[in-house]
């Protein structure tokens, strides 16, 4: 078991003056393994401790609730490993880069309350209250906005680049690339749905009824979990 730990995970003791988060691949599988477990985790956690069985308007509405601290660390991690991401050209590493400062902000500038009410009956799951802020609330939607957008960015024109001319290019390589389009088009498209549902685009009730932001966040950030944990080559390896 730990031969295969070290294995999937590259530890290598052989160089003592370096950690292990110096290997892209390491950094790239715990941005997918966060991103992954990020909204579902969020939702488990609140149900377990309060019973509350449907989904928060959005991902970000988590920060209000009991389970902020997990929206917060995973969020913050996310953040960190990012900035710590080279990547394999100068624009990989200014987009992740961009994107961990946006993921940053996220957490910083928090969206609008569930409720202005103290013990609210009716978002028992409610627990914090900040003052309202306009200049706040549309901080944190840019700054989500150029976190997914980036990331779909890199899936999109990054991830897909290779030095081996197409013909050449092994059938993993070339699946894989069709998973990190995929992965990025459905961000994307989830990224305009979201705003659609902003400008009102989208009918109000059946927008907010279905909670259409949280399902579309949740798309978008489990698209960007698969799309790195396949660069990491945990998927499709070769």
């Amino acid at each position: 078991m730990a031969t295969k730990i070290k294995t999937l995970l590259k530890l290598d003791y052989s160089e003592q003056n370096k950690i292990w988060l110096t290997d892209q691949n390491s950094l790239r599988k715990l941005i997918g393994i966060l991103g992954f477990l990020l909204p579902i985790s969020l939702f488990v956690f609140l149900l377990i401790d309060n019973g509350y069985s449907s989904p928060l308007e959005s991902i970000s509405h988590y920060y209000y609730t009991r389970v902020s601290s997990l929206f917060v660390v995973i969020v913050s991690l996310l953040a960190i490993f990012l900035l710590l991401y080279k990547g394999k050209e100068p624009i990989d590493f200014y987009l992740s880069s961009i994107a961990g400062i946006a993921a940053l902000c996220v957490v910083l500038f928090p969206t609008s309350n569930i409720s202005n009410l103290c013990n609210d009956p009716l978002y028992k799951y409610s627990v914090t209250i900040l003052k309202e802020s306009e200049f706040r609330y549309h901080l944190h939607y840019a700054s989500a906005a150029i976190f997914l957008s980036c990331l779909a960015g890199m899936s999109l024109f990054l991830f897909t680049k290779s030095n081996v001319s197409v013909a050449g290019r092994t059938k993993n390589k070339k699946i894989r690339n069709r998973i990190y389009r995929t992965c990025g088009i459905i961000m994307l498209l989830a990224i305009v749905i979201i705003f659609a549902g902003f400008l009102k685009i989208i009918h109000e009730p059946f927008y907010s009824n279905h909670c259409l932001t949280f399902w579309m966040e949740t798309v978008a950030v489990e698209s960007f979990a698969i799309s790195w944990l396949t660069k990491a080559e945990l998927i499709l390896k070769g």
